[in-house]
């Protein structure tokens, strides 16, 4: 009698033959075909060199411009302008940058699209490097305030501008490598910002100037030289990218678009039509993947301004350690990045990882915020501070990896990170000044956006799930493509 093959291994099954199936149609591809491995291996290799690694710096760059508060906070900043408990001042200069940063983020992705990479976001990291320049010379905190407003602005467009960028560029399951690589490369700005501020302070004096304005200047004039170096190095999108400056031909460039067209067939960009683009709002899981951006830049915001405050008044560390302290939890967490991209695209999974990270979150805020001994609180800001940036990555591609069309993807490149912003805002009005120096409302604040992470998660899993059977069953077409699974 012929054994039977239950649900679940017809499911693999299934799966595998699909992936055989792509994998065999990429092959006999002419366009691919007409590259050795090597030379595919190459072709791949300098785009990651010449897009992520650009991509990468330049974020690098954003994230200390928009958290350099916090080390300036420790080096005098509130104390010279009069930013006290009683005004509230420097929660107020920290939220505004978030308000236009969420707002012009769904325009600033079709200008990406319609004006180029290169050209949109070397003009804007220059602009706010000039703002950033101007933060040194601030005379009240109010100035600061409108500056940040207009740091917000012009910081609108780059990341949801590169999350979307580099999402053209990779077929979904090479995908979460190159994220967390670029998100690698930019949290390394909040590992060594600290220690780097530290130095600039010793520059107290010069010129007639704090040490903490030394850190504006000096950090907003490396951001204006790094624009003109990116004007050169940023590439333009696949079907163009024989246009940028000494890149691919046109051979490799049918390569890549090749690889794109048998992963998800959305090379291809339509006209842009305001109310088709805005359609794509109708779509539930773009705001569930918004929400979960927003739970998870809780954490990683609040942890970015406040780490080195909760460090020196929570914990007693002076203002050097507290500074040097900040570094070796983003370290541990870029290891945790990095090996969780390469299972993630090896073995297609996205969702359990997410809730994982999300777990140790909820572990570490309970030891930072509830515990005495402050070798074990420390230790919670290790996994507070993995879970937060380890998920930022992973969120990235869980949401590229399950969406299709152009100007839908950049719809809801721009919507995810518009969640972040509004975390962000999350992030820096929970910690008070009157809640020092445990800072217990905050961490609750935080702890609870775990725990709704792992909940939305679940959610989402549950509905990819159904979505999958049903085309496995001949039912109706993910996202409009026949063949088109969710990654969950």
């Amino acid at each position: 009698m012929a054994e039977r093959t239950s649900d679940v291994e017809k499911h693999g099954l299934d799966d595998d033959t699909q992936v055989e199936d792509a994998v065999l149609a990429l092959a006999n591809d002419d366009r691919v075909s007409a590259f050795t491995p090597a030379e595919q291996r190459s072709i791949i290799w300098r785009i990651d060199r010449r897009l992520v690694l650009t991509l990468g710096f330049l974020y690098m760059i954003s994230l200390m411009d928009r958290t350099n508060l916090g080390a300036a906070s420790v080096a005098g900043m509130q104390t010279e302008l009069h930013m006290n408990d009683k005004n509230n001042a420097y929660t107020i200069v920290s939220l505004v940058f978030f308000l236009p940063y969420a707002l012009f983020q769904p325009p600033a992705t079709v200008m990406i699209r319609e004006i180029g990479p290169r050209k949109f976001l070397t003009f804007i990291v220059f602009f706010w490097g000039a703002v950033m320049i101007g933060f040194g010379f601030v005379k009240t905190w109010q100035v600061m305030a409108v500056l940040r407003v207009i740091l917000g602005g012009l910081e609108a467009g780059f990341y949801p501008g590169c999350v979307y960028l580099l999402s053209t560029w990779y077929p979904r399951f090479e995908l979460q490598k190159r994220n967390a690589v670029f998100y690698l490369i930019g949290s390394m700005a909040s590992a060594f910002a600290g220690i780097l501020a530290y130095g600039l302070m010793q520059l107290d004096g010069r010129a007639g100037l704090s040490g903490w304005r030394w850190i504006f200047i000096i950090e907003g004039t490396l951001t204006c030289v790094l624009a003109f170096a990116a004007y050169m190095a940023i590439v333009d999108f696949p079907e163009l990218s024989p246009k940028s400056w000494h890149f691919l031909n046109h051979r490799e460039a049918a390569f890549v678009v090749a690889r794109i067209e048998h992963d998800r067939a959305d090379v291809k960009t339509e006209p842009f039509v305001l109310g088709a683009y805005l359609r794509n709002a109708y779509d539930s899981k773009v705001w569930a993947f918004a929400a979960l951006y927003m739970f998870t830049t809780t954490n990683s915001y609040a942890i970015a301004y406040f780490l080195p405050i909760i460090l020196r008044d929570g914990m007693g560390f002076s203002v050097a350690k507290a500074q040097c302290l900040v570094a070796p939890p983003y370290c541990a967490a870029a290891v945790a990045m990095v090996i969780q991209a390469y299972y993630g695209d090896k073995w297609h999974l996205r969702g359990p990882i997410i809730v994982f990270n999300a777990a140790i979150g909820v572990l570490g805020l309970g030891l930072l915020g509830y515990t005495k001994n402050d070798g074990v609180r420390y230790f919670g800001v290790f996994l507070a501070t993995i879970a937060a940036n380890a998920n930022c990555p992973a969120l990235l591609t869980y949401q590229s990896n399950n969406i299709r069309g152009q100007w839908k993807r950049a719809f809801t490149s721009a919507t995810l990170i518009g969640g972040g912003a509004i975390g962000g805002i999350i992030g820096t009005s929970v910690f008070r000044p009157v809640d020092a120096p445990g800072y217990r409302p905050g961490i609750l604040a935080c702890l609870l956006s775990q725990a709704l992470v792992i909940i939305t998660v679940a959610g989402l899993s549950f509905k990819f799930n159904r979505a999958n059977k049903r085309v496995e069953a001949g039912g109706k077409a993910i996202e409009h493509h026949p063949g088109f699974k969710y990654t969950f």
